[in-house]
């Protein structure tokens, strides 16, 4: 891309109201006169209405970021001298309940591209039923495992139910691609298929599929450099372009993908998709960092050869419920509430070290591309929220949520819930004057038991199934087990594994038999506004925390949740997403759109407990290194 100072500058600091609608939209398809048609080629190179092109290109999920922030993101990636934004599509957010789909605020995929566009960047999107993503079961809705289905293959009912979402989806995306008039260069089929299966006949029906929907543009799909994944991942026998994932060691990667273009007779340029510039991190581990100069010097190598999409250029947040799992062996990893990622751009979307080394490497490399100074949040803090209200979970289940009664217990998506918790109820009647064993078996993912609103014991994962001694202390006690859903793996042989069901699985017992008769809260936390806070507290069990604090002028900060022990977190009733004193992550970003001038609420849910009188507010992230 040649350097265009003067069109550059015109592109406004803070976008307006259907400002797509202006006339300077800088990817040029309009001219005097009337409408181009405008072509995006795969031959031997990357070809642009007939010229060389080297795709540069970070990844942005619009799902992350804060709709009144994808500016900032996408004017930083368009000023580091980049040419193309990438982005997954997630299938669990946007029909989050079978048939019903949402397409607004920060799922306005349409209002992203549009200002990507504005922006002078063309895009790439994937829009694949599965993205991994680091995300909640990698972007597939909950809601399938109830639907007798195998996902990922060309089981016909799980087709039918992606045709169905593609329906929605596809003609949306259809028509902001380059020759209609958009900035869509092309589509992928699958995400990374080849590291879990070779199921052909269903690659080829997601291309049918977005074939029928309007899609035009070229495909491609994505995986392991390496020659069992590109195999089993890829079309290229139906010419579909095959691109690599990888971070590092550009080189060996890239011949390995040619000497499979070479095995089959391909002269295609060669393209990593993911670049992996940093990690996502877990719950208990040490945060993953990158030498940012080496970090650098292995994107050149890359970019040198072949084109590049940097994965993460801004990763942002893992909102609500929706951090993904990775697995070791059969234990579940889950990630942070963070995607930071120790990406180009930080949490907040602010330039890190790695930005400013890669703006002058790219210039010294292409000096005709277009460079700008990047936008900088000035990151902020506010005077401590104080401790207004309080409530235990069990006195305000009833306004969060309505009953369900079952002889045996019943997991989440049985009761047409994805995320978040769920509180079971019985009660027992005591057999015996000393010490009872009970079993919780297949719960997940961890798991805490009370007996007349004590806490009793808490398990997680493994632990879960092993013997808790009880003794009751009346001849009637009331059982209740709160079970929380740590997010579902997004990656790997663990898919469709039996522990994404959430929840109890096959039940509870006591002595050497299932108990029955249970009454189960669904706790999907989607409305907070619903705590009742003239309920019961008593200190050390599950409860709700309310805090007020002012503010005078709007700043994004981080908060600090230093001296709580686990839970989630609601600013004005936006979900900023799990806290957990396992650390390492011990702050969670607050956007400034989330707060506004004058009175501002915090609620934190936390399960253990553990709660302090104020919040404090930090202008860094706080990690445990």
């Amino acid at each position: 891309m040649k350097n265009n100072t003067s069109i550059f500058k015109k592109i406004p600091l803070n976008p307006c109201k259907n400002s797509w609608k202006r006339l300077y939209l800088y990817c040029g398809y309009y001219q005097l006169g009337g409408f181009k048609v405008r072509e995006f080629k795969i031959a031997d190179q990357f070809y642009l209405d007939g010229q060389p092109f080297k795709i540069l290109s970070g990844a942005i999920h619009y799902f992350r970021v804060h709709p009144d922030d994808w500016y900032h993101s996408l004017y930083n990636l368009k000023a580091l001298g980049f040419n193309t934004v990438e982005t997954y599509i997630p299938w669990n957010l946007h029909e989050a309940q079978p048939g019903k789909f949402c397409w607004e605020g920060q799922l306005d995929i349409e209002r992203f591209l549009n200002l990507a566009q504005e922006l002078g960047l063309y895009a790439i999107v994937r829009p694949s039923p599965f993205i991994c993503a680091e995300w909640e079961f990698g972007g597939l809705p909950a809601w399938l495992l109830q639907a007798n289905v195998r996902v990922r293959s060309s089981d016909v009912g799980y087709l039918r139910l992606v045709r169905n979402y593609y329906k929605e989806l596809i003609p949306k995306l259809a028509r902001h691609q380059l020759n209609q008039g958009g900035n869509i260069l092309m589509f992928q089929i699958e995400n990374e298929y080849g590291s879990y299966g070779e199921d052909k006949a269903y690659l080829k029906a997601l291309k049918m599929m977005m074939d029928e929907f309007g899609i035009t543009s070229p495909y491609f799909t994505s995986d392991g450099p390496w020659q069992a994944t590109l195999r089993a991942g890829s079309l290229i026998d139906e010419d579909i372009l095959v691109t690599g994932n990888f971070g590092s060691k550009g080189t060996e990667n890239f011949q390995m993908m040619q000497a499979f273009f070479d095995l089959h007779h391909k002269k295609w340029p060669l393209m990593c998709m993911e670049f992996w510039d940093g990690w996502f991190n877990r719950w208990g581990d040490s945060i993953i960092k990158r030498d940012p100069q080496e970090l650098v010097d292995s994107v050149m190598e890359v970019i040198k050869q072949g084109s590049i999409n940097l994965y993460m250029f801004h990763g942002d947040t893992n909102y609500g419920f929706m951090n993904g799992c990775s697995a070791r062996g059969q234990r579940d990893l889950p990630q942070v509430t963070s995607y930071d990622y120790d990406a180009i751009l930080d949490e907040a979307g602010n330039p890190t070290a790695k930005y400013h080394l890669l703006q002058k490497a790219m210039q010294a490399e292409f000096p005709d591309n277009f460079y700008a100074q990047p936008l900088v949040k000035q990151m902020g803090t506010y005077p401590a929220a104080q401790l207004n209200e309080c409530v235990n979970l069990t006195a305000t289940l009833d306004t969060l949520s309505q009953v369900h009664q079952s002889f045996y217990p019943c997991n989440m998506e049985s009761l047409g819930q994805n995320t978040g918790y769920i509180y079971y109820q019985t009660e027992l009647l005591r057999d015996k004057q000393d010490e009872e064993k009970i079993r919780v078996i297949d719960a997940r993912d961890r798991m805490q038991l009370f007996m007349n609103q004590e806490l009793v014991a808490a398990q997680y994962q493994e632990e879960i199934g092993e013997e808790i001694m009880v003794t009751y202390p009346s001849e009637k006690v009331t059982l209740g087990l709160l079970v929380e859903n740590m997010g579902r793996v997004n990656y790997g042989y663990k898919l469709t594994a039996p522990t994404q069901s959430k929840g109890i699985g096959r039940g509870v017992m006591v002595d050497l038999h299932f108990v029955g008769r249970w009454q189960m809260y669904p706790l999907p936390l989607e409305d907070i506004s619903k705590v009742d806070f003239q309920g019961a507290f008593k200190e050390g069990l599950p409860s709700f925390y309310s805090y007020t604090f002012h503010v005078d002028h709007l700043q994004d900060t981080f908060l600090d949740l230093r001296g709580f022990g686990k839970g989630v977190t609601f600013v004005n009733g936006h979900n900023l997403g799990r806290f957990w004193e396992k650390g390492p992550l011990r702050s969670l970003y607050v956007t400034q759109k989330w707060l506004k001038e004058g009175a501002n609420e915090i609620v934190l849910f936390e399960t253990e407990g553990k709660y302090k009188e104020q919040l404090v507010f930090s202008n860094t992230a706080i990690i445990d290194y």
